[in-house]
């Protein structure tokens, strides 16, 4: 079964950086597209950034020119490097794997929820 263990959340300060990291396990393919996501109670889950196995990536306008999104796949880890942290960076962060990928490359769809069926428990990051 495909795992997916978030680290690296916590609370930072206004302005500070911080590194996700999502250690995968039980995908056994080398093509993948994997992503980040980020939610606030009562909000919907909303697309960060997304990566595939070619290196391409995409981001929300909102994290944008402060983030970076890439794959570690000696360590098969995800991470996700967020400078410049604000207010309203506080959220549950995700990671995600489609399961299901087929190659194709859509800057807009891999960044929807529906895109992706493996999730994992998710890592809270609080900016204050």
């Amino acid at each position: 079964d495909v795992q997916l263990v978030e680290s690296g959340g916590g609370a930072i300060r206004t302005g500070e950086s911080l590194r996700l990291s999502c250690e995968v396990s039980g995908w056994p393919y080398s093509a993948y597209l994997m992503a980040w996501f980020r939610q606030i109670p009562g909000k919907e889950r909303e697309g960060v950034a997304a990566i595939n196995s070619d290196g391409l990536t995409t981001y929300a306008d909102s994290v944008k020119g402060r983030s970076t999104i890439s794959k570690d796949n000696a360590k098969n880890t995800l991470l996700l490097q967020m400078n410049s942290l604000q207010l309203e960076d506080t959220a549950m962060y995700y990671c995600a794997l489609d399961g299901t990928y087929g190659g194709d490359w859509d800057a807009d769809r891999v960044l929807r929820r529906t895109e992706y069926n493996y999730w994992g428990q998710g890592t809270q990051v609080t900016v204050s």
